[in-house]
């Protein structure tokens, strides 16, 4: 079925199919870096946004894929071979992982294959994640060991818990106590931690987290 998260996931997949970045690949087809930004997929108060066919049919043009090709794209993300019996085992990451470069999409989503998986009951889309929590920073909430499911393609709200890695690797988990058009301001988990002020050119992405094993 055709849905506003399977849309966007088959542009990240597409671009990281040829080793860009959302931004990236705007910019290929000759569209504002920002078109496809994560900020830009939800208006203000949390409706979703659908990219134009004007910019689906430059990204096809510019990186050689038919209309079949992202149609399949698109399909693909809707019946994922990882869903079975009623749970779904999503991509298990380390925070340290999460820090590093390349793995990662402008929105937040994971790139290449190979992740270890974890089952988890319930309802999560198919671009959820895991993040296994390292060290003490997020207590008292968050464990070392805990897996956090994040979900990219949500819209965050002032109040969700949310990790957030910056453009120079530091992954958090945080309360999001406010968001403007240019900071976000951030709460954190544990008392001897400092709460965060970030401007929005800091922040590499924002996801909100839905799930806690504890």
């Amino acid at each position: 079925m055709l849905s506003h998260e399977k849309v966007w996931a088959a542009i990240d997949a597409l671009a990281a199919r040829h080793s860009l970045s959302a931004s990236g690949l705007a910019r290929k087809a000759g569209l504002d870096s920002t078109a496809f930004n994560r900020s830009k997929r939800y208006s203000p108060d949390g409706r979703p946004r659908w990219p134009s066919t004007e910019s689906l049919a430059k990204i096809m043009d510019a990186t050689g894929v038919s209309l079949g090709e992202f149609t399949a794209l698109i399909e693909g993300m809707a019946e994922p071979a990882r869903r079975r019996n009623g749970r779904i085992s999503v991509p298990l990451i380390g925070f340290a992982q999460a820090g590093a470069g390349g793995y990662f999409t402008d929105a937040g989503f994971p790139v290449g294959q190979g992740w270890e998986e974890v089952e988890l009951p319930g309802q999560v889309s198919e671009a959820a994640y895991a993040l296994e929590v390292q060290g003490d920073s997020m207590l008292p909430l968050y464990r070392n060991g805990d897996l956090l499911v994040v979900e990219p393609s949500a819209p965050v709200r002032r109040g969700d818990r949310v990790v957030v890695r910056t453009q120079e690797g530091e992954v958090m988990a945080k309360i999001l106590l406010r968001q403007s058009s240019r900071q976000i301001e951030l709460l954190s988990l544990n008392p001897d931690h400092p709460n965060r002020v970030l401007d929005n050119e800091e922040v590499d992405w924002i996801a909100r987290i839905v799930w806690a094993s504890q």
